[in-house]
């Protein structure tokens, strides 16, 4: 079988197992950039809790965070983790969105996909992990995001060789599915998914895995 096969057959097999995951959670556009940034090094959990610090003094707004001390934002947002450096990278994007779009998310994400990532990673601090979440959980962007379940799960599988970089691995998707942000969506959520309850990082859990019969399977 192909890899572009498999893929879409891998796809099939965790959303017929796990079904929707309704991923990213955010009640606002901003709020899914925000938790974009948060999350980098942490769980959701943590990050969330940094959220509901920002929700309790109505600061989930740009205008709000461009003139919110850095220092005030690293104190709100310290169950987070590396709260003084995410505070700064969340300043560096609040400035960015300023300078360049007036502050206004809708005309930034109104712009051509390619140019937009390409900007998003000149902000200090964004890589492509966290520009591509925000590209398609805030934009609805189709963009595939790559994180370390989906390098585990792929390359347990043989699918990647373990040198494989983020752009190879997103290509893999992007050249095997059809365009669509909903698809691409629902995919990173079901790896994060089978990531955490079987391909974990130490004892991997494959009986009861929905990928367990792959006969291509290759545990590393």
């Amino acid at each position: 079988m192909s890899k572009s096969k498999r893929i879409n057959t891998f796809y099939k097999k965790l959303y017929k197992r796990y079904g929707p995951q309704a991923w990213w959670p955010g009640d606002s556009t901003l709020e899914c950039i925000i938790g974009a940034i948060l999350t980098q090094n942490t769980s959701w959990t943590n990050a969330e809790k940094a959220i509901t610090n920002l929700k309790k003094e109505r600061l989930i707004g740009i205008k709000e965070l461009a003139s919110l001390s850095t220092e005030k934002l690293a104190s709100l947002i310290r169950p987070s983790g590396y709260y003084n450096q995410k505070a700064l990278k969340i300043k560096h994007f609040i400035s960015f969105v300023v300078e360049n779009y007036q502050g206004d998310l809708e005309s930034m994400f109104g712009k051509e996909t390619r140019e937009l990532r390409s900007k998003l990673l000149t902000i200090k601090g964004i890589g492509p992990e966290t520009a591509d979440t925000i590209l398609l959980y805030a934009g609805n962007k189709p963009v595939f995001v790559v994180d370390a379940y989906t390098y585990r799960v792929l390359s347990r599988h043989a699918l990647v060789p373990q040198d494989t970089n983020y752009d190879e691995i997103q290509e893999l998707f992007t050249d095997s599915l059809t365009e669509d942000a909903t698809v691409y969506n629902e995919y990173h959520a079901l790896l994060v998914k089978v990531g955490k309850e079987h391909c974990r990082k130490r004892s991997p859990l494959c009986e009861g895995c929905p990928l367990q019969y792959d006969p291509h399977t290759i545990l590393q």
